[in-house]
C-alpha cells in the first residue's frame, strides 16, 4: 500500500510567528504528511493561487491581513482567485458573526487563533477538504 499524498497548504498569514506555529502544527500531525507553503499578504496569497492552483488543497487565511481585515479579505481571495480550493479561515476574530458569515460566503470552517491545537487543526483541514470534495 503507498503513502497518501501530502496535503498541499498555503497559509495566507502576516505574522511569522503565527505561520511558525502553524506549520509546527501540521509537522506534529500524526500519520499525516503536509507540504507547507506560506505568504504573508493576500497579494501574494492570490498570485500564489492564480499561478499554480492545483499546487494547494486548502488555504489556511488569516483575517487580518496589513492590507485587508475583516470579511473583506475573504471576499476579495474569493473574487480574485476563480479556482480557490478548499478553504478554512484562521483567524483572531472571534466574532460569531463573522465566522458564520465567513461560512455562508464559502469558508469550510472557522478557527480561532489561540483556541486551536495540532489535532483540531488537522480536523478541521481533513473535514474541509471532505466537505468540499462532496
Amino acid at each position: 500500500m503507498t503513502d497518501p499524498a501530502p496535503i498541499k497548504v498555503l497559509l495566507i498569514e502576516d505574522s511569522p510567528a503565527d505561520a511558525r506555529l502553524i506549520e509546527l502544527m501540521l509537522a506534529d500531525a500524526p500519520g499525516l504528511e503536509f507540504e507547507f507553503g506560506w505568504v504573508d499578504n493576500l497579494t501574494h496569497g492570490i498570485a500564489r493561487l492564480r499561478s499554480s492552483p492545483l499546487d494547494v488543497d486548502v488555504v489556511l487565511l488569516d483575517l487580518g491581513l496589513p492590507e485587508s481585515s475583516g470579511l473583506d479579505t475573504l471576499q476579495r481571495l474569493l473574487a480574485h482567485s476563480s479556482d480557490v480550493p478548499t478553504l478554512v479561515v484562521l483567524s483572531g476574530l472571534t466574532d460569531e458573526g463573522i465566522a458564520v458569515q465567513a461560512l455562508q460566503s464559502g469558508a469550510q470552517d472557522y478557527l480561532v487563533k489561540g483556541q486551536v491545537d495540532s489535532a483540531l487543526l488537522v480536523r478541521a483541514i481533513r473535514y474541509a477538504i471532505g466537505r468540499s470534495q462532496a
